[in-house]
């Protein structure tokens, strides 16, 4: 039976690509730096899980002369971009430049009152889901998830499976008893290996990725009921699925 609702943030909960870009943007020309990502170029770069991770993996690719030099020192600026960022984008949200997705409260709100419980998997930092969780569900957001899993607390970011497995264990739930909600195919590839059926919402810059292994593949969520999630849902129908790409990440080198 499902008991459980896993979301991921950036892009599940919310179209929030573009604003992340504007506010990386921002942080750039803050700090002196001549970089500027433009959208087909942060497409790509969303490949790379991680904000800090994608920082450095830009700078690095665009300047490899850099790769011998002070790593401390490096990452001390990325870090610095990355506070940066992480302020514009907050400052946008809570100016109203991000809503939810057509269908996500009412889903979560329909799960609650009937007893399942909400729990949220991603690689974003906390202080961006407090800012798009606060702005659109109140100042006691908070208290609608059993269980938040974030860059804080699962450094090894998405496709790892590390911040599902943590859910899983702190709502105390079989994977066949929850189901995941994702953007892209690095998230479907983490809830799969955790052993999680997964509903997939694309977003104009993951509409191109692999969703083969996904339960469903939907525009948003604005036309599902709990009902329909249930009907779709089947105890252990992704264990397989799970196995697969587990041995699919065993096979690449560790994420950064």
């Amino acid at each position: 039976m499902l008991r459980a609702l896993i979301f991921d943030v950036d892009g599940t909960l919310a179209d929030t690509e573009s604003v992340h870009l504007a506010a990386f943007n921002h942080a750039f020309a803050e700090f002196g730096l001549d970089w500027r990502w433009d959208e087909a170029q942060y497409t790509v770069l969303l490949n790379i899980a991680g904000g800090k991770e994608r920082i450095l993996h830009y700078w690095r690719t665009t300047q490899p002369q850099l790769r011998e030099a002070d790593a401390m020192a490096m990452q001390d600026t990325v870090n610095r971009l990355h506070e940066l960022k992480t302020a514009a984008y907050a400052a946008a949200v809570n100016g109203g430049a991000v809503s939810l997705r057509p269908g996500v409260l009412r889903l979560m709100g329909e799960a609650l009152v009937q007893g399942l419980r909400l729990a949220i998997a991603t690689t974003t930092s906390p202080v961006n889901i407090a800012a798009l969780l606060r702005h659109a569900m109140g100042p006691d957001w908070r208290r609608n998830f059993a269980a938040i899993g974030d860059a804080s607390n699962a450094p090894l970011k998405k496709p790892h499976p590390q911040v599902y497995l943590n859910m899983l264990a702190a709502l105390q739930r079989a994977p066949a008893a929850c189901l995941a909600f994702e953007d892209s195919s690095n998230g479907l590839q983490a809830a799969s290996a955790a052993g999680l059926a997964t509903v997939i919402t694309p977003t104009r810059y993951t509409a191109q990725h692999d969703f083969s292994d996904a339960l469903r593949v939907l525009p948003d969520l604005g036309a599902v009921d709990l009902a329909q999630l249930r009907s779709w849902h089947r105890p252990g129908k992704k264990r397989d699925t799970g196995a697969r790409a587990m041995s699919r990440l065993n096979a690449r080198t560790e994420p950064t």
